[in-house]
């Protein structure tokens, strides 16, 4: 297995999101992080058992984005809520943390509601398509037979390391691999890697210390799951 050979197993595309740095639109079609304006008529921000509101993480319009995951198909708008402090690594979703995800029979309607306690600072999502994201060394998702034949390319003296054969999305992402900080987790099978939110001065959040909060979806049952570490 060569150089080429290895590439071409692992790369899978992605879209980075990057929070700011344009004049938003404000038009319902508009990708946002920090902000959530769009919900169900009957809807509000969602509440904890204790009547403690989650605070708006994302809002993705999906129609706008030229790529997303093939486990989102038929979803247009997709909105994200955490809760502070962050929920527990794996906790089912609903009592601390929400995604919300709407298709096109939906009615939704513009609601400008304040979540108490909300501290990132609401920016428009302009997109970068990545051709290539590649895993992670550490338990990111390289396979066996893969690893071992970056260690013979180390040992022929071919590559120094991994990473002089990669390039890895540590920001906002759709698709792609997530960016562990420590070894990275398995959450289950059928799960598979959607998306994450990671650390950004510019929107107000540092997930525990430099970290990302990292999001699956089972490719069955549509359940969610939510992981984070950090340095």
């Amino acid at each position: 297995m060569d150089i080429q050979d290895i590439q071409q197993r692992l790369a899978k595309p992605a879209l980075e999101l990057i929070a700011g740095g344009f004049r938003p639109s404000h038009s319902d079609q508009e990708s946002w992080l920090g902000r959530v304006f769009l919900f169900r008529e009957e809807e509000e921000l969602p509440r904890n058992s204790a009547g403690e509101t989650l605070l708006p993480y994302a809002q993705l319009y999906l129609p706008a984005l030229p790529w997303h995951s093939p486990l989102l198909e038929g979803v247009r708008l997709l909105t994200v809520f955490i809760a502070e402090p962050f929920p527990d690594v794996f906790e089912p979703m609903g009592e601390r943390w929400l995604v919300r995800e709407y298709r096109d029979q939906d009615v939704l309607v513009r609601k400008e509601l304040t979540a108490p306690g909300a501290f990132l600072k609401p920016l428009p999502v302009q997109v970068q398509p990545i051709a290539a994201d590649y895993p992670l060394w550490d338990g990111g998702g390289v396979p066996e037979d893969v690893e071992q034949a970056v260690l013979q390319l180390e040992r022929s003296g071919s590559i120094e390391c991994y990473y002089d054969l990669i390039e890895h999305c540590y920001g906002h992402k759709l698709g792609g691999y997530p960016s562990f900080c420590q070894s990275g987790v398995d959450p289950g099978e059928g799960f598979e890697f959607v998306m994450q939110i990671s650390s950004d001065s510019t929107l107000g959040l540092n997930v525990v210390d430099s970290g990302s909060l990292i999001f699956w979806k089972h490719r069955q049952t549509g359940e969610w799951a939510l992981y984070y570490d950090f340095h």
